[in-house]
């Protein structure tokens, strides 16, 4: 009777031990297969016009939340939504690479409860990031940093992180002598990584980034979330926050912030501001798009308003939908504060990957834009805040 017992609960045992290698090894590529996904399609027919223009473009992206999976970004990817390879047959430039840090239970909500159940931190653990981020959202972003790193060490001469002007402009002269080198930028979604700390903003600074996202989908301590419970303005912390953002050159991004933050930022600062990636409500009436008027504002910053490729932002996620979005937006804000910011690999469906982009540039040459405003929306808009903020780093 004792070794049958015995025998039961050694095989429990090897059950739970097969059931965590598991998930460990299966359980998070499935789970990026399942949300950063890329509809089945025949290929985009490029006309030679749109491509040969497409290939002279310097091409940015506000946003991407890549480095919150474990895919190899210098490896071409079976799945998902960018890597190095991908990137450069786009014709990218310069990507901001998000680090998600925290994602409530039910963030398709819209009211989404910040106490509710993290996604992120199973995610983590099955991953096997280091244990000092299980718990830490300001290791999470700390790690995400760290991986970055790691991609640029491991693909040499193809990824170049950017935290000076210097940077920006080394890879601008790289790409135009015929490197094909993407120039990677930090940001965090969502200044919950700070845990209420100020010194911690130094801390990430100190790691690489240079753009700072005041909001995710759920109120923080430094304010209300467009899609959070609150829809409050800036906390105190908040302010300070802000202001020294502002005080150290950063990047200030204030998508999935409230409408109310989004209005005491604009009070309170004399900088170009970022809302890295939306759609505009009078192409898709989302919650998660803020009214026109604040944009116009965030348009006489000299910053940008950078249009997402998800649905429930923009609602056609086709090409076509996104180059109707760019032009709602170039109509209401001017060509000068429109910019491309994808939100790709930020757990949406889309209908291109990011070595698609011409897609997108063919369908802007079909809706009438000049080539100079292409040029502008792809990237010159993104380049021009981003020396305008960098120049002013002490």
């Amino acid at each position: 009777m004792k070794r049958a017992v015995l025998k039961f609960f050694k095989l429990v045992a090897a059950l739970c031990v097969i059931g965590v290698a598991g998930l460990v090894l299966l359980g998070p590529g499935y789970v990026e297969r399942s949300r950063n996904t890329v509809a089945q399609h025949a290929p985009y027919l490029i006309s030679d016009p749109a491509q040969a223009l497409h290939d002279s473009l310097i091409i940015g992206d506000w946003h991407a939340d890549s480095l919150l999976w474990n895919r190899d970004l210098s490896a071409h990817g079976a799945y998902g939504q960018v890597d190095l390879p991908r990137q450069i047959e786009g014709n990218v430039a310069v990507q901001v690479f998000a680090a998600v840090t925290k994602a409530p239970d039910g963030q398709n909500n819209g009211r989404t409860d910040a106490t509710a159940f993290d996604n992120i931190t199973p995610l983590v653990m099955a991953q096997l990031w280091p244990v000092r981020t299980w718990f830490s959202l300001f290791e999470r972003a700390k790690y995400q940093a760290q991986k970055l790193a790691e991609v640029q060490m491991n693909a040499p001469g193809r990824l170049k992180i950017i935290r000076t002007v210097d940077d920006l402009e080394e890879v601008l002269n790289r790409r135009a002598a015929g490197e094909q080198i993407v120039g990677g930028i930090l940001g965090i979604e969502g200044a919950q990584a700070l845990e209420g700390d100020m010194a911690n903003l130094l801390r990430l600074e100190s790691a690489g980034y240079r753009l700072i996202g005041l909001q995710y989908i759920f109120d923080n301590n430094l304010g209300g979330s467009l899609q959070g419970r609150s829809q409050a303005g800036l906390t105190d912390f908040g302010r300070e926050v802000v202001a020294e953002v502002q005080r150290r050159g950063l990047i200030l991004d204030v998508a999935h912030s409230s409408e109310q933050v989004v209005a005491d930022v604009l009070d309170m600062v004399d900088m170009p501001i970022v809302l890295s990636h939306t759609g505009m409500r009078s192409v898709c009436d989302d919650k998660r798009n803020i009214p026109v008027e604040l944009m116009q504002r965030i348009a006489e910053t000299g910053g940008v308003v950078g249009i997402g490729y998800s649905k429930n932002g923009i609602c056609d996620n086709t090409p076509a939908g996104v180059a109707r979005s760019i032009q709602a937006a170039i109509d209401a804000l001017g060509v000068d504060a429109v910019s491309l910011g994808s939100d790709f690999d930020g757990s949406i469906g889309t209908t291109f990957d990011t070595s698609e982009l011409a897609a997108i540039t063919q369908e802007l040459l079909k809706l009438g834009l000049s080539e100079a405003e292409i040029g502008k929306v792809m990237g010159k808009n993104m380049l021009r805040v981003i020396r305008a903020r960098l120049s002013q780093r002490p």
